[in-house]
């Protein structure tokens, strides 16, 4: 099992909560070909929406790889990016400043952001059980990471 980071506008990252899939790096197929079935992955959102300068700066849903295929979706004539099914457990949205100085994959803690700048990155184990324990505090006290299978 592998653990991955997503970066996505919070409004995005809504519509795949929603849907039950990610689209990661403006719809390409490859970083969706890295994660495999029962992989985590966490999304970090930036922004409240893509484009606007609002931030979010939150990590704002987690879940498991769940669909082995990677497939392309249509969303308008012309535009059809790759997704990924994706089970999404419900989880509260936390703010990454507090988490900065104990996440090992943020090697710069002052310039933290870099860390996200290619939309798709793995993380060790326990950064992603780190940033799980607070998104699923009180929402799935009694699931596990391993039984949760994020």
């Amino acid at each position: 099992m592998r653990y991955w980071i997503g970066v996505a506008s919070r409004e995005h990252v809504q519509m795949g909560v929603a849907g039950g899939f990610s689209q990661l790096c403006h719809g390409k197929a490859g970083p969706l070909k890295r994660m495999a079935v029962g992989d985590g992955l966490i999304y970090y959102s930036a922004q409240e929406k893509f484009g606007e300068p609002m931030l979010c700066q939150q990590f704002t849903a987690i879940g498991k790889v769940a669909g082995g295929e990677v497939y392309p979706f249509e969303m308008f004539p012309g535009f059809a990016p790759y997704r990924r099914n994706i089970r999404f457990l419900d989880a509260n949205n936390v703010p990454i400043r507090p988490l900065i100085e104990r996440l090992e994959f943020i090697k710069d803690k002052t310039h933290w952001g870099y860390a996200f700048r290619y939309g798709h990155l793995e993380i060790p184990r326990a950064d992603f059980e780190l940033i799980a324990a607070q998104m699923l505090k009180e929402k799935s006290p009694d699931i596990t990471l391993s039984a949760a299978g994020a």
